[in-house]
């Protein structure tokens, strides 16, 4: 049976990352890109769906496993009858090809070790060609190109490739396997003792520049660790998460692609980047962002492809069970052509936070945010699919028109703050209307919280974000009364879901989902805000006990189960750690503001 999501870790070289279980095998790696094909689908299937698996014979999960101080360098040890043994798993810096190394050591006696390795490119549908080579195999298929090298014998049977070989104390065995466009000319392979220097030194200096060193200083270094590694190098976008479809309901049909860069993740991108002192990063995000929603703003899209591709067609991959049998399995993700009206104020806010922190602004990139808040004066009053996707009908969602304000205040500051132009004295008037429609629709007076929607009696846990927003400020008594109100309703065993999916017939879908840890944090932080430190403190360290034992969250818990639910590393939840943190912690530098 597949692992449990909380089982895996992660390593890779920021264009693309694999997960490894504790019982060392790599059950999900597309190549050469997250949002590629994986050769690697074990996670969604079983064996014959691609995986490598490197372990003791006969051993199950492992004795202990760690990152190497501050990097992506997973150290996996098993202590069994015979001896003790580590594996040790990173992905180098992107040369000519895309690497991944797997080094096993003998630590004590003597450990009879066994390699499994299943190669089925396009998600586990298509089994490659492969070949020996002098010092290992070569496997080919269509597009793709793969190359292992390894000192022991090597033998194919049954459509895979294994090994076995006794690793001895002292003794070191590596493996490496290498990726490269199957018309390019053969890279050269990692060597692994050069490989592992590089890759440390990469990831230590990458924390030099760390700024955060507070009272939960080792949880938001891991964070931002796992944020980086899921970053695409090449063009700065930050992917939402590592993997498609793994459930937020198992057996349940909610299984999404979050490979794609969501425009919404921005402001708490840079937030969370900016307050640690990663300037660079938080740059190159901001630079992906404005070449992403260049164009008409009518066209802006919630989510774009890696390198600002447009086009995300969802399709199902019947071939696959789907993890632990939820399907379907999908791939692309349809909800990137919804209207989602807070996007637009999202973006607006993003591009505030940079200008509030010195990062470079331009002539264009004012061009570019004065079209799309003229789209925004034009249509706040329309119905959205709302921040959560909803595939149900349009509503008048509360947090879309409140962003919709907050995109018209970050405006109207850059031109009061920041010097820049712009018709100040309109923008001011329609930010006032939105101001009141809102407050007119979509509060219900009678129970002290604002609704999900206008017309509504649900809520809604982005209703947290308000104050964050500056709509209005944590001591008034209607935030109060709206956080009482959510952690009332959408109360899930101390947790918080995003909403009720059954009620209200908002949702659009069958079947129910797990805690949403996002939100979760968005409640430490709203704690926080109206005076209630210590039940934000006592929360925050129960998310923190969430994690597994690398530091890893996916997006959603279930309190029953005891086990992390939907894609993972997940982005938004490590975003919503580090800035709840940071708000927290009263040693640490403020939190950028977002006024």
């Amino acid at each position: 049976m597949t692992s449990h999501i909380e089982d895996y870790a992660l390593v890779g070289d920021l264009h693309t990352a694999a997960l490894i279980g504790r019982d060392g095998s790599v059950d999900w790696l597309c190549l050469p890109r997250f949002d590629s094909p994986a050769c690697f689908a074990a996670l969604l299937g079983d064996r014959d769906a691609g995986r490598w698996r490197i372990a003791p014979a006969g051993a199950g999960a492992a004795t202990r496993r760690r990152y190497a101080d501050d990097t992506l360098i997973l150290e996996t040890e098993w202590d069994t009858p015979d001896g003790t043994v580590r594996l040790t798993d990173f992905m180098p810096p992107r040369g000519k090809g895309a690497d991944l190394v797997r080094v096993v050591e003998g630590i004590s006696g003597q450990v009879r070790m066994c390699v499994d390795l299943t190669l089925r490119f396009d998600y586990g549908h298509i089994v490659p060609w492969v070949r020996r080579v002098p010092d290992g195999l070569h496997a080919v298929a269509g597009p793709d190109a793969v190359w292992v090298t390894a000192p022991v014998p090597l033998r194919n049977e049954d459509l895979a490739t294994t090994a076995e070989f006794t690793v001895s104390a002292g003794q070191r065995v590596p493996f490496v396997l290498t990726h490269r466009a199957s018309h390019l000319p053969e890279p050269r392979p990692a060597e692994p003792d050069r490989a592992l220097r590089e890759t440390r030194r990469f990831w230590t200096d990458w924390m030099d520049g760390h700024g955060y060193h507070g009272r939960y200083a080792d949880a938001v270094r891991r964070s931002l660790l796992l944020l980086k590694a899921l970053t695409y190098a090449p063009t700065g976008g930050i992917v939402a998460a590592a993997t498609t479809s793994l459930p937020e309901q198992l057996g349940g049909p909610r299984n999404w692609d979050y490979r794609f860069c969501w425009l919404r993740d921005a402001t708490f991108t840079l937030q969370a980047l900016l307050g640690a002192g990663h300037v660079a990063e938080a740059k190159a995000w901001r630079e992906w962002l404005l070449r992403a929603v260049a164009g008409d703003p009518a066209e802006l899209q919630i989510m774009y492809g890696l390198d600002g591709t447009r086009r995300l067609t969802e399709e199902t991959l019947d071939w696959l069970p789907g993890y632990r049998g939820s399907s379907p399995v999908r791939i692309g993700n349809a909800a990137a052509g919804q209207f989602q009206l807070d996007v637009w104020g999202e973006v607006l806010d993003g591009l505030h936070l940079s200008r509030v922190h010195g990062l470079d602004a331009t002539g264009a990139a004012w061009d570019v945010q004065r079209a799309l808040l003229d789209y925004l004066e034009g249509h706040w009053q329309e119905p959205d699919n709302g921040l959560w996707e909803v595939r149900g009908p349009r509503r008048h969602f509360v947090h879309s028109k409140v962003m919709a304000w907050a995109g018209l205040d970050r405006m109207i500051t850059a031109v009061e703050r920041h010097g820049l132009d712009g018709p100040v004295d309109r923008w001011r008037a329609t930010r006032s209307a939105v101001h009141a429609d809102v407050c007119a629709n979509g509060y219900d007076a009678g129970r002290n919280t604002f609704t999900q929607h206008y017309g509504s009696t649900e809520v809604d846990a982005a209703l947290l974000l308000i104050p964050r927003t500056g709509f209005l400020p944590y001591g008034d008594s209607r935030v109060t009364g709206t956080v009482e109100a959510i952690m009332k309703d959408l109360d899930h065993d101390g947790f918080l879901l995003r909403y009720r999916p059954g009620r209200d017939g908002v949702d659009g879908l069958p079947g129910s989902e797990g805690a949403f840890l996002a939100c979760t944090f968005w409640l430490v932080e709203a704690l926080h805000g109206i005076g209630r430190t210590d039940e934000a403190t006592t929360l925050f360290e129960r998310l923190l006990r969430l994690r597994n034992d690398v530091g890893m969250l996916a997006e959603e818990y279930d309190p029953t189960g005891g086990h992390q639910l939907g894609n993972t590393p997940q982005a938004f939840s490590l975003v919503g750690l580090v800035n709840a943190a940071r708000a927290l912690d009263p040693g640490s530098p403020a939190a950028p503001s977002a006024s």
